[in-house]
Order: structure tokens, then sequence, then C-alpha cells
């Protein structure tokens, strides 16, 4: 990029950047001074101030909430008794979640039908299998995403792998390409994409992307949007960074999805970001995971992707009109595989939203856990959880069932480093063997139980995944895929170190440390 450009670039960047900040900061000030202006009538102020944050505390406690965020929230509340509730207050009456949540709720209405198109195949997997009866049967008869059959499975172990592959698929499209990412950065992987995208476009395919706009606040132009445009390519940019205090700027697209067709998707923890495919080394070697199906399952993620696109269009999209497979029988072709690990199967995407009180993806972590009977392996870049994941661990260890994490080593974010870290004391206490990934960054999002089952996806084990952010996903039932993600977790333990007692606090004062970030943690 040349030099002017850059300049150019940066500064629209830090020119956005920071009128969001300074307006920020001026609402904060605005806050506080109304409050601290109260205290010319100090005693009516405090009565007054008291009885509200009172009255916000019982509307915590009664909220459908998880009890972690309304332990946070109360401890904010009696700890600043004049702020907390005026805060909490405002946080809420800023947001509008209710309008974001019936039109999402109106796009899953209208593709609930889409979804069953290639058939229904839930009682079949529970004939030939019937221990995977309750995961199968609450994903699609409850959370409304069904079992699929005549699906082919790429796991792929590493960025790498999976970048060739999507470049290879992506040449073969013939009607539509749909991406939607948390984080897209500028550099050798995006132009890559982008070349081919552009190419698509002009030969008159419908091609898509849909982007975060607080992942990609530091990483994009401030005109990347019309600049794809231009190219042809359609773009969203999902919950515009608004600078206003609002519980809705929590509410992220964490997911990542590539759909080519409706025919072939991946999904899995992969960015577009050059760090993803070790291209560049920010913590050492980028340790991630994903996968490609193809055949009936792609039609899920793709019908996933439609439910969030069309939240920023007046006008719907005919969701049927993108089956693939509408005049045709399904075929499927192999391609080329680098280092994947390719079988068929049964497999059930999945979606979670934090607007409806359904925690999908914490719920297919904890059947997968508590159905477990020999082992349970899992990656995760971030383990900050909540009492039930916590439970379900302890007691799947308790119960003789071999529970083993790996996380990173080098962290990303030191604060959420050191909250993760105080989580092990109990793991390890109950027998779970904790590991840290030593030759890099472990950005993997994988459960695998029992030879049986496993799941690859976007869903970390912190509060935000959990809770907060719109994840996805993929279940794979009795394939080969299972063993390919549970070698994957095998292979990596030689290059992971395993965490004892005594590495999780050396003295008192990091125990408190912990103790007391761990209190924020569903802020994390």
């Amino acid at each position: 990029m040349p030099v002017k450009k850059t300049k150019k670039w940066l500064t629209l960047l830090f020119r956005r950047k920071a009128l969001v900040i300074i307006s920020l900061l001026i609402q904060l000030a605005i806050i506080i001074s109304l409050i601290a202006g109260t205290g010319i009538y100090l005693r009516y102020s405090y009565l007054v101030l008291g009885f509200i944050s009172i009255i916000v505390c019982i509307s915590i406690i009664n909220k459908h909430e998880k009890p972690g965020y309304k332990l946070t929230w109360i401890f904010l509340i009696l700890l600043f008794p004049f702020f907390g509730g005026i805060l909490y207050i405002m946080l809420n009456f800023w947001s509008n979640p209710k309008r974001l949540r019936r039109a999402l709720n109106r796009n899953i209405r209208d593709t609930q039908e889409a979804f069953l198109l290639p058939g229904n195949r839930l009682d079949e997997l529970i004939n030939i299998h019937p221990e995977f009866k309750t995961q199968a049967f609450y994903l699609q008869e409850y959370a409304g995403f069904p079992v699929y059959g005549n699906t082919r499975q790429v796991y792929f172990p590493s960025g790498e792998s999976f970048f060739y592959n999507v470049l290879e698929e992506l040449e073969k499209a013939k009607k539509y390409i749909f991406l939607e990412f948390f984080i897209i950065k500028e550099g050798h992987m995006l132009d890559f994409i982008l070349k081919t995208l552009e190419k698509k476009a002009a030969e008159g395919l419908d091609v898509r992307i849909m982007y975060d706009d607080l992942g990609c606040f530091f990483t994009l132009p401030s005109d990347f949007q019309k600049k794809l445009r231009k190219r042809g390519i359609k773009t969203y940019v999902f919950n515009r960074f608004k600078p206003i205090i609002s519980s809705l700027q929590n509410n992220r697209d964490h997911r990542k999805i590539i759909s080519i067709d409706g025919k072939v998707a991946f999904t899995g923890g992969l960015n577009i970001a050059d760090e993803y495919i070790n291209v560049v080394k920010r913590f050492g070697h980028w340790k991630d995971a994903a996968i490609m199906i193809e055949g009936d399952g792609a039609w899920s993620l793709t019908l996933i992707f439609l439910q969030m696109w069309n939240l920023g269009f007046k006008q719907k999209d005919n969701y049927a009109s993108f089956f693939p497979w509408k005049e045709n029988i399904i075929e499927h072709t192999a391609g080329g595989v680098i280092e994947g690990y390719e079988s068929w199967g049964y497999v059930q995407p999945y979606a979670d939203s934090p607007i409806d009180p359904e925690n999908v993806g914490e719920h297919v972590y904890i059947q997968i856990i508590n159905q477990a009977k020999n082992y349970v392996y899992i990656n995760t870049p971030y383990l900050i959880v909540d009492d039930n994941l916590l439970s379900a661990l302890t007691l799947a260890a308790k119960s003789g069932v071999d529970v083993r994490i790996i996380t990173p080593h080098r962290w990303d974010k030191w604060i959420v480093a050191i909250t993760s870290r105080s989580y092990y004391r109990r793991l390890i206490q109950a027998g779970v063997k904790v590991y840290e990934y030593t030759s890099g960054f472990n950005h993997g999002k994988t459960f695998v139980s029992d030879d049986k089952i496993a799941t690859v996806g976007t869903t970390n084990l912190d509060f935000r995944s959990l809770y907060l952010h719109f994840e996805c996903g993929v279940l794979i039932y009795a394939s080969e895929t299972v063993a390919a993600v549970k070698n994957d977790f095998l292979n990596t333990l030689p290059r992971s170190q395993e965490i004892t007692i005594k590495d999780c606090a050396r003295n008192a004062f990091q125990r408190i440390v912990q103790d007391i970030l761990r209190i924020f943690a569903p802020l994390m």
C-alpha cells in the first residue's frame, strides 16, 4: 500500500476512533456531574439514589439472566450506591434489544420450513445412534437446527489448510458466495480472497460480505464498505459501533461462516487476518481449527447467514430460492484437501443468539460433558465459565471421565489470562487436566468425547461467547471426523505444558487478585 494511502487510512481510522472515545467520555462526564451535583441536596439525593439502587437490585435479581451477571451488577451497585443504579438504568434505557429481537425472531420464523428442505433425518439418526437422542432432539425440536445426513466433512487442524481449501472452493462457485466474520483485516489473506470475490462478482454471482463493526474497528478503513460495493460485492456491517453508552454494544457478531452455493460451507475459529494463517506471528504459532461441510449440512449454515444478513435490509430474501437442489438431486464433488481429514456422516450445524433466553452453545457443551463416559477433550482460547459449566466439568472428572483442556500459554489479553488461571485451581483439584499451548496462541474451539461426538465452531469458554455474542458451530455424530478432532488434540499435547496447582497462583497476593477479577468475569 502506498505511503499516502496508508496515512489517509490511518487518519480516517483514528478520526473515527477519537470521535467515538470523546463522545463516550462526554457521556460519562455528564452522568458523573449529574450525580455529583446532587451533593447540594445530599440528604435527599442519598435517599432517592439509594431507593433507586434498591429497586434496580430487586429488578436484577428477578431478571432471567445468568447468576454471574446478577452478582457482578449487584456488587457494583453496592460498591457505588450513587453511581451503580443510575448507570445500570442508563445502559439499559439507551438499548433497544426488543427491536432487534423482533426482527431476528421474524427471520427465524421465516426460515423454519427452509431448514428442512433437504429432509428430516432426526428419527434416522436416533434409530441408528440412540445415544445421541437428547442432544439431537434438543437442537432440532427446541433450538430449531435440524440433523443432516449425506454430508461430507473435512476437518482442518490449522489456518493454513483452511485457507488453501477456501480459495479452492471459492473458485468453484456458480451462483453465490456468502461470508460472515467477526474480524477482517487487510493483508495477504484478505487480498487473495477479495481477488476471487471480485472476479466472481464480475461473472454475475451474488457475492456478500458481513462483518462486525467493533471487531473490525481497528482493522479496516472507514471506506472499506464503499470499496467493496464498487467491486460489485454487497456488504452489511453488523451492529454499527455508536458513541452511545449502551448494553447493545456488547452483542457482537462473533460468527465465522463461508457459504458457497449452499452446497459447501466453512466455520470454525478463523477470522480473515494474516496471523490466523501464520503469515504474521503475533503470539508465536497460531493454532486454530475449522471445518468444511459439503452436502445437506451446508444448507443450514447458509440459512444461519441469511437470518443475520436480513436484519440489515427492509426487503427480505426469499430463503427457499437459495436452496441449491430445487431441481436436481444432491451431487457432491470431492476437491483437493491439504492437511484435512475427510469423512461422511450426520452433522447438526447450530447458532446462538444473545438476545433470546436460550444459551444454545453452552447447552451443546454441557450435554457433551454430561453424557461423556470415557473422555472429553477441549480446546479453548479462554476459560472463564459460570457455575453450570464449572460444575459439569468438575463432576465429570470426579466421576472418572478423563477431562482435559488446552488453553494458550501466550495470551492476547493479560487480564483475561489472569482470570482464566483463577479457574484452574478448582478444575485441577477436581481432577481436570489443564494444559497451556507453549508454541504460541491456541485459538481453536473444539470439544470431542468418547470417539462418538465432536463440535467445531466459534464459541469460546467465556461469558462473552456463551452469553453476549452471536455464535455458531457444527456438531458431528459418529464419523471419522470425530477421530480427526481427537487426534488433533492429542497431537497438540506434546507442544503444551500441564498446569499444576502451584502454577495457578504462586502467592497469596496473586490469589487475591484472581479472586477479585473473578467477580468481574461476566464483564470481560
